[in-house]
């Protein structure tokens, strides 16, 4: 068989294009063989120069790249263990570098509620709760159905808002809806409260008296209406649209200052150019005379048992201006006829600017513009949780209890929803409590998963903690020695007391957020593993680099032309 000469070439192109290519297949083997061998001998990371010789018998580099390999496997858990720290703990709350002089923070607000929440216009023509809520628990339990005899509407009307205000947990759970149009129980608070210049006797700030009602406004709180001394007004906490918001009152004289600087917020602090007096107002030292003084009153003839049950005399309650009282939750109790003294000690917690680049479930902690409330203007974690309880009480009774924050057009709970906004609240704590184990039993989720209510501290706080002591206050006893007749006459069985509140030290230690484990302590923590375990760093990466890429280049064109 004969073969053509076409096919005699291209049989040679074929063969010489397979020979070019092995040729050039074992130049590039060659050259990176001779480029790791190099890298072996010139490279600073610990035992690859072993790997690389030749003459070294096999079973010694076996030896040595088995322990190559354990330093890597050493090097790669400790650095995940690293990583999880970075990631999971990168901030720790630890002690300020100096301490802070208390005209930095505002005086706390104090609220002041009294056990005392109706008082009788016309002694001996008007129903007592007692006898009217005992005519309504017989009647509920005869017929079902409450149409008390010789009973007004008005006193109806003040009956049905002290259920919600009284001891609730004597009531029946299956408490029927008592007939009667729907009530503002804010404005049927108000007509029953008890003359305030009566029982807020006397007040003194700063050494200056003056009327209590200069200094105190009123609050709704669960307990009814109270009195806050030093509180940001509703319009500033509150949003827009909600009824505290427009229920708010006019400014007191003390807190028209604020407007004339640039407003106080926890974060920011006091402007740079405000004056000693502002608002919030603070003080320049510790000591009673740079606090505020209160004569308590209450009368025995006013009090109802039935009602409050048997301790009597005021509630008072220390919080920060911005947080909106809750005064059943924590509080200090002021009873009748003692002198209560209330040294204040600060507990602040601030923020480095360091972590405000980090995600809020890193750092544990919001800022004020990174978590919106839907009824507050101003985020503190109490705040949060107040409005959480609000919508989780709509949700489960569709209304509101009428101390709640809410919006004007939502509805308000009546009588026989009592024990379903309290139930409402015990429920919302469980279901936090089981929400927050089910996060640490599943530990690797966690940090996808948030809270239903959401609620992390805000990254700046302040809390007042309380030391407390009291001695007797003897008011006729003083009156006697004092030779005065008149006083009992004109205030009949007055009870009073008296309640000091100042900071117990000028100064303070403030707690402070900040880097615990940032970019840096990660690096420097890699760093030290892989030269601790290899002898690793950012140079032999560069030679790592340089060996397989210019090296390697150089290599291959000088066998190409050789």
């Amino acid at each position: 068989m004969t073969i053509s000469d076409s096919e005699l070439d291209s049989s040679k192109g074929i063969d010489l294009t397979f020979r070019r290519r092995r040729k050039a297949g074992s130049v590039a083997c060659e050259g990176f063989i001779t480029t790791y061998h190099e890298y072996c001998r010139n490279t600073s990371i610990h035992g690859v120069q072993y790997l690389g010789e030749q003459e070294r018998p096999f079973r010694e580099r076996i030896f040595w790249l088995f322990v190559f390999l354990i330093s890597i496997y050493g090097c790669s858990t400790l650095i995940q263990s690293a990583y999880t720290k970075w990631t999971e703990t990168p901030v720790i709350v630890s002690f300020a570098e100096k301490s802070t002089p208390v005209w930095n923070i505002p005086f706390p607000a104090v609220t002041v509620c009294s056990e005392t929440k109706r008082v009788l216009k016309q002694k001996g023509k008007e129903t007592t709760y007692a006898d009217l809520y005992s005519q309504f628990s017989e009647d509920m339990r005869a017929s079902r159905v409450f149409r008390p005899e010789n009973v007004s509407a008005l006193e109806m009307e003040e009956f049905r808002t002290l259920l919600h205000v009284c001891n609730t947990q004597i009531i029946e759970e299956d408490i029927p809806l008592i007939a009667g149009d729907d009530l503002d129980y804010f404005d049927v608070l108000q007509r029953m409260l008890p003359q305030f210049d009566r029982y807020f006797f006397y007040c003194r700030w700063l050494s200056r008296f003056g009327e209590c009602e200069t200094f105190f406004r009123k609050t709704l709180t669960e307990e009814g209406i109270c009195y806050t001394f030093n509180g940001l007004r509703a319009t500033e906490i509150y949003r827009d649209d909600t009824y505290q918001y427009q229920h708010s009152g006019e400014p007191l004289e003390m807190e028209n200052i604020s407007s004339q600087h640039t407003a106080w917020t926890l974060e920011t602090g006091y402007a740079l150019d405000s004056d000693v007096e502002t608002f919030p107002a603070r003080v320049l030292s510790a000591g009673a005379r740079s606090g505020i003084f209160l004569a308590l009153q209450s009368f025995k003839q006013e009090v109802d048992y039935a009602c409050r049950g048997p301790v009597q005399g005021f509630k008072v309650l220390l919080h920060a201006p911005d947080d909106v009282p809750q005064v059943s939750k924590q509080f200090v109790r002021i009873p009748m006829g003692k002198e209560v003294l209330i040294a204040v000690k600060p507990n602040m917690i601030t923020m480095s600017s360091g972590i405000a680049e980090y995600h809020p479930v890193r750092r544990q902690c919001f800022l004020s513009h990174e978590r919106s409330l839907r009824f507050f203007k101003v985020y503190t974690e109490s705040n949060c949780q107040l409005e959480c309880l609000a919508n989780f009480t709509l949700t489960k009774c569709g209304c509101v209890k009428f101390s709640m924050p809410r919006n004007v057009d939502m509805p308000v709970c009546g009588e026989d929803k009592i024990h379903c906004y309290d139930r409402a609240e015990r429920e919302l704590l469980v279901r936090e409590f089981k929400r927050v184990k089910a996060l640490n039993a599943g530990r690797e989720n966690s940090r996808s998963v948030e809270s239903a209510c959401n609620c992390m501290p805000a990254c700046t706080s302040l809390v007042y903690n309380t030391e407390i002591s009291q001695a007797n206050f003897d008011l006729e006893e003083m009156l006697v020695a004092e030779g005065d007749t008149e006083f009992l006459k004109e205030y009949p069985g007055s009870q009073m007391s008296r309640l000091s509140i100042y900071f117990k030290q000028s100064q303070f230690i403030t707690s402070k957020r900040s880097e615990l484990y940032g970019m840096t302590e990660f690096l420097a923590n890699c760093g030290g593993i892989f030269g601790l375990f290899m002898g690793f760093s950012i140079l032999s990466l560069v030679e790592m680099i340089y060996h397989f890429t210019l090296r390697l280049f150089t290599n291959l064109k000088r066998l190409v032309k050789g």
